[in-house]
Order: structure tokens, then C-alpha cells, then sequence
């Protein structure tokens, strides 16, 4: 196959590139419109600066939707163009003058690839600084996000060091205070100390814990174990006040180095919340794949000229392509029943679509 770049190739790629951004750019701007309707009363009522609005949320809204929705923009895309090639004629006549099927898809993939390679290279490093802005507006000024970083969390257990585990009974979000601390030491399977607290309110300024009404206990090997006790203490462990507010929106504002380290850290803490570090991670790396495969679904089913126009082809398109999305969050409820792990959850999807494009593009040429 001779993969010199042709004209041919130019023109599918600058049709194909051109098609996806100004379909981009539209319903970008209908979505905001449609979103600004929604959150009208909220930016009202909390008297929030038009800057801010633009600068702080939208700014930082749009790549966040772009990328989400990426592939059933890349699929739209396809679906539209490929069917209007078909519709004039063009796609015959690039295989009647000589042109092979696989040939005319090397064009698509190229520019599938790219568009990938963007999207990965988005969700890697550029998005979740941009969701840093994006959270903290919403948690601050829209309606149905407030209450979603504020919260209490009961029966907190964590190993936060190697043979070093802390209890927690409550948290409260309201004053950034643990109650009923403990903090166990275990050297080979035996407890060596361990220190308990009414209350420990967390201290910004020291990056620790300021300790009320706390005892430590120090086991030795006879029955002589030490207690010392008093009203406070402040200590510095390796519990953060943060680790108490992590839930799906904060793995959001997270590079991918920090979403490793964070899911590298809750493994070793036994943290049930390290789902929805894995699922944020998997799901970065699943979606842009996604624009390949449903490129390929998306040439298979259009390029063939039929009776009716484009129509059926686009409404087929856009079903495969929801269905796709729909796929995509289904499965993550596999990952917080615990029924799978997050990345086979989050790579089913492909997988499936993957064998479908396989079947659709060895029938197509025929």
C-alpha cells in the first residue's frame, strides 16, 4: 500500500478537520446557552461578577465539555461528511480511479489519531488545571454542586505510613475537626502504641493536627505498659485535611503525575474512595482511543451511497454514538459495586466497539 500523501489525502483530512471544529464550535455554543438558562437564578442570586462567570467557569467549562464529548463530536463529524462524499458521487469516484477502501482510510485515521493525541495530551495536563477553577466555582455559587465537598465522614480508617493506622469516628467539614482520633504504631504484627484524642482540629498554618484531651499508651513486653496523658497536643502525621474532602469532582483538578501518586497513596491506606481516582484516570485514557474506533464505525456505515440521503445514516450515527456514552457511564457503576476493576470497566466499552468496527469494516468494502 503506498502511503505517500496524495491530494486525496489532504482533501479528506482538511474536510475532516474542518467539519469537527465548526461542529465543535456550535454546539459549544448552544450548550452554553442551554447552560446559562439553567444556571441563570444561581449567577443571580449569589450576585456572581459577569468576570467571573466568563473567566472563571466558561473559560475553563468549555475544553472540560469539548474533551468529554469529544468522540461523539468525532463521530458526528464522520457520519456527516462521509455521507456527503457518498451522496455526490466522490467516494465512487475515488475507488473507481484507482483508489482502494484501505487506501481511503488512511486520511480518517491520521486525523483520528491527531485528534486523539490532542484530547490525551488535554485530559493529561491542561484540563484539570482548568477544573481546578471550573470545581470551586461550582461548589461556591451553583445550587445542585454546593453540599458535594461539604460533608461529614463517619468510621474513617487509613494506613497512612507503613505499620502506622488512624481511626477517625466523625469528621466535620463545618470546623475541619476530627473526633475520636486514634493513632495506632505496629512493628511485626504487634501493637506498640497507641495514642487517642476527643477531638483534633486541623491547623493550616502548621499543616497539622492540634490534639484535645489526648493519652498515649506505649506497650512493652511485660504488663507494664506506660500512659501519658494531657489536654492538648499538636502533632503532624501524614493526614491531610484534604484527604477528608477527596470525592469524584476533586480527582477532577488533578495532573496525571498527582492522580498516580493519590491512587499509589490510597492503595497503601485501604481509602474505599481510590474509585474514583481510578475511574478518573481510566476514563482519560479510554475516550480518546474511542475517537479511532468510532471513526472506522463511522466510514464503515456512510460510504456507501443510499437511497434517502443522509439522513438515516446521521440518525444511525448519533445512536451508536450516545449508545456509546451511555455504555461508557454505565460502566462505571460495575467499579463502585465493586463487581470490576476500573480499568476493565472503563475499556469494555472499547472493546465491544472495537470488535463492531472490525465487522463493519470487512463488510463495507464489499
Amino acid at each position: 500500500m503506498d502511503l505517500k500523501p496524495k491530494i486525496l489525502d489532504k482533501y479528506i483530512m482538511k474536510r475532516f478537520m474542518t467539519t469537527f471544529f465548526v461542529a465543535l464550535l456550535l454546539i459549544i455554543g448552544i450548550v452554553i446557552i442551554f447552560d446559562i438558562s439553567e444556571k441563570i437564578d444561581d449567577f443571580v442570586h449569589n450576585e456572581v461578577p459577569l468576570k467571573s462567570i466568563i473567566f472563571d467557569y466558561y473559560v475553563n467549562f468549555v475544553p472540560y465539555f469539548m474533551n468529554m464529548f469529544s468522540p461523539l463530536f468525532v463521530f458526528i463529524t464522520v457520519i456527516f461528511f462521509t455521507s456527503r462524499l457518498a451522496a455526490n458521487s466522490e467516494i465512487i469516484a475515488m475507488l473507481s480511479g484507482g483508489e482502494s477502501y484501505h487506501r481511503m482510510m488512511v486520511p480518517y485515521m491520521v486525523s483520528a489519531v491527531i485528534i486523539a493525541l490532542l484530547s490525551l495530551a488535554l485530559n493529561f495536563y491542561v484540563i484539570p488545571r482548568a477544573n481546578v477553577e471550573r470545581v470551586e466555582f461550582e461548589q461556591s455559587y451553583i445550587k445542585y454542586s454546593k453540599g458535594k465537598g461539604v460533608f461529614n465522614r463517619r468510621n474513617v480508617h487509613y494506613q497512612i505510613a507503613p505499620g502506622q493506622f488512624v481511626y477517625v469516628e466523625s469528621f466535620s467539614t463545618w470546623n475541619n475537626t476530627a473526633y475520636k482520633m486514634t493513632l495506632e504504631s505496629v512493628d511485626n504484627n504487634k501493637l506498640v502504641s497507641k495514642l487517642s484524642a476527643e477531638s483534633a482540629a486541623w491547623d493550616s498554618t502548621m499543616g497539622g493536627w492540634h490534639m484535645r484531651k489526648w493519652m498515649i499508651r506505649d506497650y512493652n513486653e511485660g504488663l507494664q505498659d506506660k500512659v501519658r496523658c494531657g489536654e492538648q497536643l499538636d502533632t503532624v502525621i501524614a493526614l491531610n485535611v484534604t484527604d477528608f474532602y477527596r470525592n469524584e469532582k476533586t480527582v477532577e483538578a488533578l495532573t496525571i503525575g498527582q492522580l498516580n501518586e493519590l491512587i499509589e497513596t490510597q492503595k497503601m491506606r485501604g481509602d474505599d474512595n481510590i474509585m474514583f481516582a481510578q475511574i478518573e484516570k481510566q476514563r482519560r485514557m479510554t475516550l480518546p482511543f474511542s475517537a479511532i474506533i468510532l471513526t472506522i464505525i463511522g466510514v464503515a456505515l456512510t460510504s456507501k451511497k443510499k437511497r434517502g440521503g443522509t439522513g438515516w445514516n446521521i440518525a444511525i450515527g448519533i445512536a451508536l454514538a450516545f449508545l456509546y456514552i451511555l455504555f461508557l457511564r454505565f460502566s462505571e457503576m460495575f467499579v463502585y459495586t465493586g463487581v470490576m476493576s476500573a480499568a476493565v470497566a472503563l475499556w469494555m466499552p472499547n472493546v465491544i466497539y472495537t470488535l463492531i468496527a472490525a465487522i463493519l469494516y470487512k463488510i463495507a468494502p464489499k
